[in-house]
């Protein structure tokens, strides 16, 4: 098991920060130009990204040994999860440019929030963490595959919701 240090809590709270705030900024310049599409489409995107996400945790839990696994501090995992995640501020940020609202302060707030949040969660889960056995860290890996997961269906469910 890695040693989680401040570094890799912090790194893994700001890109999380990072995109959750930057994402309502570039749907608010995206405005109504491409509103139409991406109400269309984001919810399936999110669903197919997390489910594959998810998916693959779920496959490692069983099929994979400790040396074999990436560390979601590598710049590829983290980049991914943190745009996947936060596709819902993309389009916060697109409803707030089609009603012309302001967007920088919603986006700090959500950005700083979201960095709180990641910092304390990845820290105390990864203490959590190391006093669990290989078994009980397999079965976290596991369910935290099935709520990404499960986050995509919400997403996909709250959409096809809509039209009903």
């Amino acid at each position: 098991m890695q040693t989680m240090r401040w570094r890799h809590a912090f790194r893994i709270a700001f890109a999380f920060g990072f995109f959750q705030a930057l994402m309502p900024l570039l749907g608010w310049f995206a405005g109504s130009q491409l509103v139409t599409f991406l109400q269309r489409w984001e919810h399936w995107v999110a669903f197919f990204l997390l489910s594959y996400v998810g998916g693959k945790m779920i496959w490692e839990s069983f099929f994979s040994d400790e040396c074999e696994k990436k560390s979601c501090v590598e710049f590829p995992v983290l980049f991914l999860m943190s745009i996947v995640t936060s596709l819902d501020a993309l389009a916060v940020g697109i409803t707030l440019g089609v009603l012309q609202t302001a967007i920088v302060l919603p986006a700090l707030v959500i950005g700083g929030v979201t960095f709180g949040v990641c910092f304390v969660g990845v820290y105390v889960g990864h203490r959590l963490q190391s006093i669990s056995t290989t078994f009980q860290e397999k079965r976290f890996e596991w369910i935290g595959g099935i709520v990404l997961i499960g986050i995509g269906l919400r997403i996909v469910i709250e959409h096809l919701m809509k039209g009903i």
